[in-house]
């Protein structure tokens, strides 16, 4: 029987690993530059505490690492040395766990002498103690040394392995140290070495190049079922995942993000490393079965909910199937506050009524806002907070962000009507809207010989009549609705021609109307502007409240939580808006200082409590180097955290202190396209 003798793979033990003295690892100078960032750490550290937590005979699995010897791939840096491993895949995980190590040896070295010497071994060489096992790529293998060996003295200087350190460092503490290093042993991977005739490219790509990336309702799926026994998964599987997926279907990963911003009241970000399904994590940490059977018959009702939303033909009452058809105008953005009122009137918590009251204040504040040229983002979260504390704070949320009357009102005298159709429909009576066109009067194009008296054609308009009535084109007064027959019997007519053959035997009251019109010109148009306008505004009213945001003001928990540093970081908002003070802040890291500043001047409780349940950002002392603010001689502000940590950290201890919902910030333009 033939032998691999090129590829030894077996399961091995990550930290007896890394602790044995022939360990020494060099990472190749064609290896990408280290970027885990403070969310990977936490998942890291979250997933060795877990494991920590359990009975002797749990693992956590942390995958395959895959290595050589320098004859196997080629030359990895002027260090390493004839025995040195070269690490080809794992890099990332290997140096985000030694700088775990680094934070907690450096934690416990005056307190505990023994757990120092055991991590010790797995940080420095055997052969020469003033050496890093694991040795980066020559560019930044200073920074990374000087971190683990603790030589930092800058104390400007930031990177990835200072900010993670710094995570680390503020996150374990000396009296939890033995259940760390608990889990660190517990932690296993699949080790594979490369013989001479290996070829480590093939294997790396086989590794990392192989099927597709899960997607996020996939990992709920898989992380739902895990643990269960094969007769439990099922069940769970038959009498809830399976109903979930045929409600959904293809949108079952847009369920899921909008299930957690309904529940959660918080933004998910569906981009990126797997935004939905961390949220669902951290909404559900454990799933233990008791538990399980009751949160999935939640999951699937609201899948139900999310079908007839989806196809609103299958709600058997024809005012909710009428409002559900209308609000898909829109798309599906307003959904999770939909499914939360549908659910409370189909439960008897609410009567039919409020349910059609919020189906009509989300049409009036996505069609209001589109007139005038708001966006729509960053608001349904907002409102489902909102819908939490009652109806009337639902009304008052909406109509602090629909666009007044006024607004409203100027914008359509000479802006493009936005969903014509759906506009037209609703003012001109039409339901069905599957036989009918919407009819530009004053053509977008008019041939030389139309004309809008039968007298002059096109051709003998001036200049400035011409732009004046291409301005107005496509305005509300220059359009109706007319019936798919009449449209192509008239096509390409004059006024006098269409208003004869066409208008005059429409179906449509308001189109009839257009009979009696003599001539069609620009005050025409703005006189049948005004009256239509009249009627938009009934359909549509803005719930009457009396206070209003024209700025766009997004509220604070409301704010994208972006990783590392992104270009335009530092001119991303405009100003804050704090409990009605205006800040002229530009950037998240300004905007962290001064809210941890304000809340130890206004709230030191939820100051202290925040960062003592969080392990930071406030600390008794500045226990490692890097940037930070003093409040008073025993209390600091560490500074160092990427923009995402920083804008979790503003958010939770402003919720702390119960004013999250009275702070805003205005995005600049370069916030907006961030």
């Amino acid at each position: 029987m033939a032998m691999a003798t090129n590829v030894d793979a077996h399961a091995t033990g990550t930290i007896e690993w890394l602790s044995a003295s022939t360990t020494n690892i060099v990472v190749p100078v064609y290896q990408r530059q280290y970027r885990w960032d403070i969310g990977g750490c936490e998942k890291l550290l979250a997933d060795i505490r877990a494991v920590a937590g359990e009975d002797d005979g749990h693992r956590h699995f942390i995958g395959s690492i895959l290595s050589g010897r320098d004859a196997a791939s080629g030359s990895a840096g002027a260090d390493a040395g004839d025995d040195d491993l070269i690490l080809i895949d794992g890099q990332q995980r290997i140096t985000t766990i030694m700088l775990l190590i680094a934070a907690l040896h450096h934690a416990v070295r005056e307190s505990d002498p023994t757990l120092a010497s055991e991590l010790q071994r797995v940080l420095v060489r055997a052969d020469d103690p003033t050496r890093t096992k694991l040795r980066p790529h020559d560019a930044w293998a200073g920074l990374y040394e000087s971190v683990v060996l603790d030589r930092r003295d800058d104390a400007e200087r930031e990177s990835r392995f200072d900010d993670n350190y710094a995570f680390f460092r503020s996150q374990v503490h000396a009296d939890e140290a033995p259940a760390i290093w608990r889990g660190l042993q517990r932690l296993e991977h699949v080790s594979i070495t490369l013989g001479p005739r290996a070829s480590a490219q093939q294997i790396f790509e086989s590794l990392n190049s192989t099927g597709q990336p899960l997607r996020d309702h996939e990992l709920i799926h898989n992380y739902i079922l895990m643990g269960l026994s094969h007769a439990e998964q099922q069940r769970i599987e038959r009498e809830f995942w399976l109903p979930i997926e045929q409600h959904t279907g293809e949108t079952i990963g847009a369920f899921w993000r909008h299930h957690l911003v309904m529940t959660t009241g918080r933004e998910i970000d569906a981009a990126g490393e797997h935004g939905v399904y961390a949220a669902f994590r951290g909404s559900f940490p454990r799933l233990d079965l008791e538990h399980l059977r009751s949160d999935a018959a939640v999951w699937r009702e609201y899948a139900e909910i999310y079908g007839i939303l989806l196809d609103p033909a299958r709600e058997p009452d024809p005012v909710l199937r009428s409002q559900l058809q209308l609000l898909n105008t829109f798309g599906r953005t307003a959904y999770p506050l939909v499914m939360s009122s549908y659910a409370d009137h189909r439960r008897g918590v609410i009567p039919r009524e409020q349910l059609v009251d919020v189906l009509e204040w989300v049409q009036a504040l996505f069609l209001r806002r589109a007139i005038v040229g708001l966006p729509t983002d960053r608001l349904i979260a907002r409102l489902c907070r909102a819908r939490a504390e009652g109806h009337d704070a639902l009304m008052r949320a909406i109509g602090r962000i629909t666009p007044s009357d006024e607004r409203v009102s100027a914008v359509l005298k000479y802006g493009e009507l936005p969903h014509p159709a759906y506009v037209l429909g609703r003012i001109e009576g039409v339901e069905d809207l599957s036989d009918y066109d919407v009819e530009t009067i004053v053509p977008p194009v008019p041939a030389t010989s139309w004309s809008g008296d039968g007298i002059r054609a096109w051709n003998e308009y001036s200049e400035d009549e011409q732009n004046a009535h291409r301005a107005l084109t496509p305005t509300l007064g220059n359009l109706t609705l007319l019936e798919d027959a009449l449209t192509l019997r008239v096509f390409g007519a004059s006024f006098p021609e269409k208003r004869d053959l066409a208008y005059a035997r429409s179906s449509i009251s308001a189109t009839r109307e257009l009979a009696g019109i003599p001539a069609w010109n620009t005050a025409a148009i703005a006189a049948r502007t005004v009256r239509l306008t009249a009627e938009l505004l009934r359909i549509w009213p803005r719930p009457d409240v009396g206070e209003i945001d024209d700025d766009g003001l997004t509220p604070v928990l409301d704010a994208v939580r972006r990783r590392g540093w992104p270009a335009g970081w530092d001119r991303e908002f405009d100003y804050c808006e704090y409990r009605g003070e205006h800040w002229e802040i530009k950037d998240v890291r300004a905007l962290f200082n001064r809210v941890f500043r304000r809340a130890w001047t206004d709230d030191r409780a939820a100051a202290l409590a925040y960062s003592a349940e969080h392990g930071g950002p406030l600390y008794a002392e500045m226990a490692w180097k890097g940037q930070w603010d003093e409040f008073d001689e025993s209390h600091f502000l560490y500074m160092g955290w990427d923009s995402h940590y920083m804008m979790t950290a503003l958010q939770g201890v402003l919720e702390e202190s119960g004013i999250a919902a009275e702070v805003f910030v205005k995005y600049s333009y370069i916030g907006n396209v961030m």
